[in-house]
């Protein structure tokens, strides 16, 4: 199943799929320590729970039951039974305090091991990954999800055990004093249970219900927010209003029928607990009556059947858990056992590292040859984009693509980056095939300048630095220098330890282009791709762009995918491409000359530029 293909509510199965719960609780190994102090705190704490209400029965048959025969006020045994609640009390506190440590220290280091481990996999994931997945489903999975699972992982297996062990327990110490008793008291729990997993499953699917028309109800409000002006203008007010109207009456309808369940579901265990509780006083009290057993055995046992609903309702809230975080696990195992798309051969990462781990001694100068020899190329969905693509590119030599939208342009840069890889053919660097050499080796050799960079949140000196990460400032600062970017830094009031802001929001578009540009040169690539560069600047940044390229492609091997051919002018060689394949190849002055598909692009495009200067 593609991952751009998933649909948050269809991971929500009705079954627990144990093979990827065990994936899961792989996450729990190195946590073996926390968990086992942990159930054993819970263990202690739940036989503390059946020992409390022996101590009011204690109390019962030796303090107050005497004194009531005797009619005397004999309390010398009282010191000890407040003794016994004092230490209790003090002895649960501390088990309390313990189990909530470590079921806190579980939750948090287990979602940030999932977390880490998935994150770790993404950087792996190529290009292609990211196009056909959403970043909101990588999101939810690195947050929502991991969270839920650390949630239900840590608290849910800290409380399955207090409920189990305290099951064991008042069923063993019930047998022990009274096998009658027990036996009633039994009777009823069979039928607690069965309405507790009836009413659970109901309350779950009325909840996922209720998430998921929820979900349409957000995602309806934010598009009548953002696109309030559109709606005014085409006057769907009403439309919309009727939209929303119909699923917040949904919602409505969808709460009230899991408020329902939950307002039969535990009227309904009371009542089976009364009933219990009635047989127990029936029998019990007959037992008393024949002097069989004592008033503090009956409360005893009447305080059992009341105890008995905790453990029965965590452990069918906890199943439903389960079943609810079923869809998380899913979501959770795909993201980290997809396979990526693009990997080095286990022969090359034996030579070369991982990309987490580079072996640079053994990684080849890279001279910046360049060559595609009858590629093909198709994106898992779409057409065929490159049939049979040859092209050979010295070193130090600068190419322009140019051609309209979908004609293969930016496929061919990415495809020298091994952002893909050729579905035929191959590409060779420095005449060996790019497959036989480390990504980790091409990466480092490489700069790419997108037509809307991105910078980090930081300051403009560290993203600057990114290029190199152990560049001193006075290098930082030279190749901003070089590129035209220090006079605009320097016109901030705190320079280069200006905050970019996330994404670069507090810069300009060619601001973020000139910084882009200084983290490229810095990084001193050898092949250099600059994808539509200056697309989106005004013509006296693309000025100052076109200065800081034409130091950067001193000699690099260079591709540009351009939009403004200005900027292309002294390329050394330039390719019009259609479909895949180049119909025109030249320099620009040999282009000019040639009159063909070239000359009428440049000339357009310089007639509109000059239409549009002189509407100024």
């Amino acid at each position: 199943m593609n991952e751009e293909l998933f649909d948050e509510e269809s991971f929500t199965s009705n079954k627990i799929d144990w093979n990827v719960w065990q994936k899961i609780f792989a996450f729990m190994k190195p946590l073996k320590k926390p968990i086992l102090f942990g159930i054993l705190s819970m263990s202690f704490l739940a036989i503390t729970d059946v020992i409390y209400p022996y101590i009011s029965k204690y109390a019962i048959d030796e303090i107050i039951t005497p004194n009531l025969i005797a009619e005397t006020s004999d309390l010398s045994k009282l010191p000890f039974f407040i003794g016994m609640y004092i230490f209790l009390a003090l002895f649960q506190g501390i088990l309390i305090y313990l189990f909530i440590r470590f079921a806190g220290k579980i939750q948090v280091e287990l979602a940030y091991n999932i977390r880490e481990k998935a994150f770790h996999h993404l950087q792996e994931l190529p290009f292609s990954y990211y196009d056909r997945t959403r970043t909101g489903w990588i999101m939810a999975r690195m947050t929502a999800d991991s969270r839920n699972l650390s949630d239900i992982l840590s608290w849910g297996l800290i409380d399955i055990t207090w409920s189990v062990v305290l099951m064991v327990f008042l069923i063993i110490v019930m047998f022990l004093i009274n096998p009658i008793l027990a036996l009633i008291t039994m009777a009823v729990v069979p039928f607690m249970v069965l309405i507790s997993i009836y009413f659970r499953k109901r309350i779950l699917k009325a909840h996922r219900s209720i998430r998921k028309v929820n979900s349409k109800i957000t995602g309806a409000f934010n598009e009548g927010l953002t696109g309030a002006i559109t709606t005014k203008t085409l006057v769907l007010e009403d439309a919309n209003f009727k939209d929303f109207d119909d699923l917040t009456s949904d919602m409505k309808v969808q709460s009230i029928r899991a408020a329902l369940f939950h307002g039969l579901y535990f009227p309904s265990i009371i009542f089976l607990i009364a009933v219990g509780t009635s047989l127990i006083y029936y029998t019990g009290g007959n037992m008393v009556w024949d002097l069989t057993i004592s008033v503090g055995t009956l409360y005893l046992f009447t305080h059992y059947v009341w105890a008995f609903f905790d453990p029965v309702n965590n452990i069918a809230s906890i199943f439903a858990r389960f079943q609810q975080a079923q869809a998380s696990a899913e979501r959770i195992v795909s993201l980290i056992e997809t396979e990526p798309d693009i990997q080095d051969s286990p022969e090359v990462i034996q030579k070369y590292g991982t990309l987490f781990e580079y072996n640079q001694d053994n990684f080849e100068p890279l001279k910046g040859e360049v060559e595609f020899r009858n590629v093909s190329f198709k994106y898992q969905v779409g057409e065929q984009v490159l049939t049979n693509f040859s092209l050979k590119v010295k070193a130090g030599e600068s190419i322009a693509l140019v051609g309209r939208t979908g004609a293969g342009k930016t496929t061919i840069v990415n495809l020298i980056c091994r952002f893909y890889q050729p579905t035929e053919g191959e590409i060779l660097i420095d005449g060996v095939d790019y497959k036989e050499r480390s990504m980790g080796w091409l990466h480092a050799n490489l700069g790419y300048v997108l037509q809307s960079p991105h910078l980090f949140s930081g300051s403009v000196m560290e993203n600057i630095r990114y290029g190199k990460l152990e560049a001193t400032d006075d290098e930082v600062i030279a190749a901003a220098k070089a590129v035209e970017a220090h006079d605009f830094i320097m016109r901030f009031e705190k320079g280069y330890d200006t905050e970019c802001g996330e994404g670069g929001s507090r810069l300009s578009v060619g601001q973020k282009q000139l910084v882009s540009f200084a983290r490229a040169i810095l990084a001193d690539p050898k092949i250099l791709v600059l994808d539509e560069a200056t697309s989106s600047v005004d013509t006296e940044t693309e000025q100052l762009i076109q200065t800081a390229i034409n130091k950067l492609l001193k000699g690099r091997t260079s591709f540009i995918v351009a939009h403004r051919l200005s900027t292309i002018v002294h390329s050394n060689r330039i390719l019009v491409l259609e479909d895949g394949e180049v119909i025109e190849e030249g320099t620009h002055s040999e282009l000019i000359r040639a009159h063909k598909h070239y000359y009428q692009l440049y000339t357009n495009q310089y007639s509109e530029e000059m239409l549009e200067l002189s509407k100024r």
